[in-house]
């Protein structure tokens, strides 16, 4: 007895179709792992059931996108530029709109547009003004500790080059049991004492170190002068 031939229509009864839908896709998907293997073919299969379950073959030796682009580059087509283009059309009125949003709020925060807004918006706007101002201050406070401990930085840094230039004169002196030529002390033709002015020679070159003290003569150290500041010795 021959089995009789199924018709083809659609099953209207969902457990029906779904064990259909089932059956049929595991032997879809047994013949294109045969293909696969026979003939050493590259099978993709996307497959979409009526409940929005995705099933998917793809041989092992290729993967979806390698099959997509090399479909695109056989029939010589673009199936994503039309994406691309309602994608980049969309962004274009996308930033268009924020653009006009932006503008519209710095003219209300600058007390512009304001006829057509309702107490409730005027509230809304000056609470967020409040809280613009906030973080504004916060951040300047912030800067403001940062160029503080900068500043810091570099007081301690001189008082350190400061200190060192001191002990290299006082030892130098110390080894040599007299003045130096290369070192000298120097205030108006008499000496002065080392916390002041250090000269020393460095390869060919001559320079001190000054630290102001604000207890000497205004003719010794005048202005705004750092703690450590270096000027070439005449020879």
């Amino acid at each position: 007895m021959t089995r009789g031939k199924i018709q083809i229509k659609p099953i209207e009864n969902p457990t029906n179709r779904q064990v259909t839908y089932s059956k049929r896709r595991n032997g879809l998907f047994k013949k294109a792992r045969e293909l696969t293997v026979l003939c050493d073919a590259k099978v993709s299969l996307i497959m979409i059931s009526s409940t929005k379950r995705l099933h998917e073959y793809i041989s092992p030796n290729t993967t979806t996108k390698e099959m997509i682009d090399e479909y695109q580059k056989t029939m010589d087509v673009d199936i994503w530029s039309s994406h691309y283009e309602a994608m980049e059309e969309e962004l274009r009125k996308l930033k268009e709109v924020n653009s006009q949003l932006r503008l519209e709020i710095n003219r209300r925060r600058l007390g512009e547009g304001l006829e057509e807004l309702s107490m409730r918006e005027l509230c809304g706007l000056e609470q967020e003004i409040r809280d613009g101002l906030e973080v504004i201050r916060e951040r300047k406070i912030k800067v403001l500790s940062s160029e503080i401990d900068k500043t810091n930085k570099k007081r301690r840094n001189g008082e350190v080059i400061n200190r060192r230039l001191i002990q290299q004169f006082e030892s130098i002196n110390i080894e040599a049991g007299e003045d130096d030529p290369h070192f000298g002390l120097v205030y108006n033709g008499g000496i002065i004492d080392p916390d002041y002015v250090i000269g020393y020679s460095n390869g060919g070159t001559r320079e001190f170190g000054l630290c102001c003290d604000r207890s000497l003569p205004s003719n010794v150290c005048s202005g705004d002068v750092s703690d450590i500041t270096t000027y070439p010795l005449l020879d």
